[in-house]
């Protein structure tokens, strides 16, 4: 369900999270009324490295990216966050300082979820316990297979790959399958350990061939089963 103005409701962003989806109505119901709605203007930083963490927020509009600076300065764009979409759970659950850094790639409305209203959901609900496993262990997967792409997996595999994985990332938060990725060209790069000008490069050629179309703010997928063959590896 959205609300008024074409966004998710904090009810549906919720009922649609692995941790919380499966919670009583009621206990859905409790969680929304302890939540805050603050906004961010484009570029502004949520948190930063670090930082004391205790909260996690969920995006009702906009978009944020996750990242880190190497010990070189360089950033690596851990993460794309969109609309319904959930992050900072790793600091809700343990209440230590922050993994990495979060910023507005646009002006952002954000839920946000204290921890000190969660574990007393927590202890009335142990089968969270078990989603909050399942969940941590989703996300120690897709690091592994995001740093296995980086180190053994060709330029083409690793933009295919990732390109596939964001547009279902976007279409689970909206709940339907989407064809363009709100993505810049310079934040792939990031995101794959390439530069934004081989990223373009690959981009561009696949573009001539059908595979994606180049948009304003994003990239639409033309082709995604031509991608799904690229990222196992397929040349043909």
């Amino acid at each position: 369900m959205a609300d008024t103005a074409g966004k998710p409701s904090r009810r549906a962003i919720f009922a649609g999270h692995p941790l919380f989806g499966a919670l009583p109505e009621q206990d859905v119901d409790s969680a929304i009324r302890k939540t805050q709605i603050r906004r961010f203007a484009k570029g502004t930083t949520i948190f930063a490295k670090g930082d004391d963490g205790s909260s996690m927020m969920a995006v009702l509009s906009g978009a944020i990216k996750i990242s880190s600076v190497t010990a070189d300065g360089k950033e690596v764009v851990l993460n794309l966050i969109g609309v319904g979409q959930i992050f900072g759970e790793i600091a809700l659950l343990d209440g230590k300082p922050r993994t990495a850094d979060a910023s507005a790639l646009s002006d952002c409305e954000l839920v946000v979820f204290e921890r000190r209203d969660f574990l007393p959901m927590l202890r009335a609900n142990p089968d969270l316990a078990l989603r909050i496993i399942v969940l941590l262990c989703a996300r120690l997967r897709r690091t592994n297979e995001q740093v296995e792409s980086v180190m053994f997996l060709p330029l083409e595999a690793r933009l295919a790959k990732t390109l596939l994985r964001l547009a279902a990332e976007q279409g689970e938060a909206v709940g339907r399958a989407v064809s363009t990725i709100a993505v810049t060209q310079r934040d792939l790069g990031q995101m794959i350990g390439m530069s934004r000008e081989s990223t373009n490069k690959q981009l561009q050629a696949w573009q001539r061939q059908g595979v994606v179309e180049l948009v304003k703010g994003g990239i639409e997928l033309r082709a995604p089963d031509r991608l799904a063959d690229l990222a196992d590896g397929g040349d043909h």
